[in-house]
């Protein structure tokens, strides 16, 4: 076999056993919004709608949002999405507004002082104030 065939396969192998290094993912708020620091469970009581403290901005599928929900709510999002439907169903609550990227959900916590939200460290700048990093 081809030395750069051999080289090219043992890299393929190498990297198919390396996990997925996973974005760093922090929550934000509206850098007019007075909180400075918050706990996973804390922020879970926004994203599954049990405080109406603040609103929630979620992300739309995804692997941000899975691993959001399971490190931070321990759930995965097809129950996150059930519990939100059954506050619509019985008018305790409104489903969070989601969008397809960070630039968009730090667009909206940007723009409103209730708003929070989640996106990767990357992403962050002064538009918005970083609350949690998720560990």
């Amino acid at each position: 076999m081809d030395k750069r065939i051999k080289l090219l396969l043992a890299a393929a192998m190498c990297s198919a056993a390396l996990p997925a290094l996973a974005a760093e993912i922090v929550v934000i708020v509206n850098p007019k919004n007075p909180a400075t620091r918050m706990f996973s469970e804390q922020a879970a009581q926004f994203f599954l709608g049990k405080s109406t403290l603040f609103t929630p901005i979620e992300h739309t599928e995804g692997a941000l949002r899975n691993e959001f929900s399971q490190k931070v709510l321990g759930k995965d999002t097809a129950q996150v999405k059930s519990q939100w439907s059954k506050l619509v169903f019985t008018g305790k609550g409104n489903a969070p507004k989601e969008y397809s990227s960070s630039a968009e959900v730090k667009k909206a916590v940007a723009a409103d002082v209730q708003a929070i939200g989640y996106i990767e460290k990357s992403a962050v700048d002064d538009s918005v104030k970083v609350i949690l990093t998720v560990q």
